[in-house]
């Protein structure tokens, strides 16, 4: 099926992109950094001997000299220590409904303060752990952070920037995530390297800092136009849009602001409402897109990205600067993409992600076939083997860094309605997060079982999601929040969903 073009919005709202609207969306971006810092941290802590030998003997023992494992696709088959990266998930999903309500009655800005509090508290947890039981509580708490973090951060960036800029801005969050996690697996290497026996306490107590900034930025953020306006806060409103566009002339933005919050304030049940048969399209991609962007397979790398080189022939260190190079090629595409999404739209680059990624896992599966089979026993890898393997995973991981990565955050959280939009972003982040709890815990079991399969498994949902795209996606770009409806009635599929009174209404706006 073909796409229809992207379609041209008068430029309806003037202003320009302001010097305090930058500054606003970077800081909070900051949120980026404790959801990354946290994907990076976890893989390299349960590869670190001295956390095993802590926490996790049993693990300790198979995958050390006393009773090595014959299996290397099975070595850390563990679901005691997968629980420790995954039980953080549960919480952030949980944390991820309860914001939509908190984001409502005291808007997004008091919602991210929650969440980085939270996430202060269990990094310093986690890094003073003597028991399992006080590393458990600890990544509860982190969860909690990253499901309130989640769900206010792409929407205030959305809601604050101009819409030309829009798709640039909100991926700032991406790309906080994607230095979060490039900086930690460099001082997971670093603290390994140096602090043999508590480097691990370093690497995890260390979160408390991106948070703490986290913390402070949002004490120091205005209140998006949206909210002010959900809140009764008009005068407020016009104020802090004169401030971010750079115009006093924002008298058509506030009144479409003010328009969709009177529709919002007559939804008495936003979980409700958003079952309607209208709002279906939107349901449809809050739910697949994060389902999708976590069976990428992007996560298996993300998380267990030490432990997956030590399974395939890298020594200790050597499996964290690996993790390194890998995590430093993410903020780079990131960038790349930040750059380009504006220009060239999202359905572009979600489909040349896609293709770039599957090609990427083809070659995956046939190299570690190659050299594992199916007995799990290659003896001693040579060098040029082990660089082209990490090669052709940085190659895969910038398909998802410039695409599904960004992408899958910044999609839904533009195309919700103001009545439906704190709902809809908590449905995003539990789909995110539950998937996520599902891919972390069950990936050292998937590794055992199904062995190089796995990255066949993970390369036909890449075939599903890139022609889910393809189909099903309206182009976004340029698109104001409030002018978002349009979408919807001129796509041959998603029309047939908008009722006639809607199309009538939205039509007589544009006279």
């Amino acid at each position: 099926m073909t796409q229809q073009p992207s379609m041209d919005v008068p430029d309806r709202y003037p202003g320009k992109l302001t010097l305090r609207v930058v500054f606003t969306c970077i800081m909070a971006a900051s949120g980026g950094l404790i959801f990354g810092y946290d994907h990076g941290v976890s893989g390299g802590v349960t590869s670190m001997d001295s956390f095993l030998k802590l926490f996790f003997p049993s693990v300790y023992e198979k995958e050390s000299h006393l009773t090595p494992s014959s299996n290397q696709y099975c070595k850390f088959n563990s679901q005691i220590l997968t629980l420790f990266t995954s039980s953080l998930y549960l919480s952030a999903l949980v944390a991820g409904f309860g914001a939509s309500s908190i984001s409502r009655m005291l808007g997004r800005r008091a919602v991210m303060l929650i969440g980085g509090i939270c996430f202060v508290f269990g990094a310093l947890l986690n890094g003073l752990a003597i028991a399992i039981w006080m590393l458990i509580v600890g990544r509860l708490l982190l969860g909690f952070g990253i499901g309130f973090a989640n769900s206010s951060v792409p929407i205030y960036l959305s809601e604050m920037a101009p819409y030309k800029y829009r798709g640039g801005l909100n991926m700032c969050f991406q790309l906080s995530i994607t230095i979060g996690i490039f900086s930690a697996n460099l001082f997971n290497y670093f603290f390994a390297k140096i602090l043999h026996g508590n480097g691990w306490r370093l690497s995890l107590g260390l979160g408390a800092v991106p948070a703490v900034i986290f913390v402070i930025g949002s004490l120091c953020l205005p209140d998006s136009p949206s909210s002010l306006v959900e809140r009764g806060r008009h005068e407020e409103c016009k104020k802090e849009l004169v401030k971010i566009r750079g115009t006093t002339d924002i008298d058509a933005e506030f009144k479409d602001i003010l328009v969709a919050s009177e529709a919002s304030h007559k939804v008495k049940h936003p979980w409700r409402t958003l079952l309607e048969r209208k709002y279906r399209p939107q349901l449809v991609f809050a739910i697949l897109i994060p389902f999708f962007q976590q069976f990428t397979g992007l996560n298996v790398i993300t998380f267990y990205a030490p432990l997956l080189f030590r399974t395939i022939g890298f020594g200790s260190t050597a499996s964290l600067m690996s993790a390194v190079i890998i995590g430093s090629f993410k903020p780079v595409s990131t960038l790349i993409s930040i750059l380009l999404v504006d220009k060239f739209g999202r359905r572009t680059l979600f489909i040349e992600g896609g293709i770039q990624m599957l090609i990427s896992q083809i070659v995956m599966t046939i190299a570690i076939a190659i050299a594992f089979g199916t007995s799990g026993n290659p003896g001693k890898l040579p060098t040029w083997y082990a660089v082209v393997v990490v090669g052709v995973i940085c190659v895969y991981v910038c398909g998802f860094a410039w695409s599904w990565g960004p992408l899958g955050w910044l999609v839904p959280s533009e195309i919700f309605p103001l009545e439906i939009r704190p709902a809809a972003q908590s449905v995003t982040v539990g789909v995110n997060m539950i998937c996520t709890f599902i891919i972390a815990q069950s990936f050292t079991a998937m590794l055992c079982h199904m062995k190089f399969g796995l990255f066949i498994f993970f390369g036909c949902f890449v075939v599903i999601m890139t022609t889910f795209i393809y189909i099903l996606l309206p182009e976004t770009k340029g698109v104001p929040l409030e002018e978002m409806a349009i979408i919807w009635q001129r796509h041959p599929i998603w029309s047939k969903f908008v009722d006639e009174k809607t199309k009538a209404s939205n039509g007589d706006s544009k006279c």
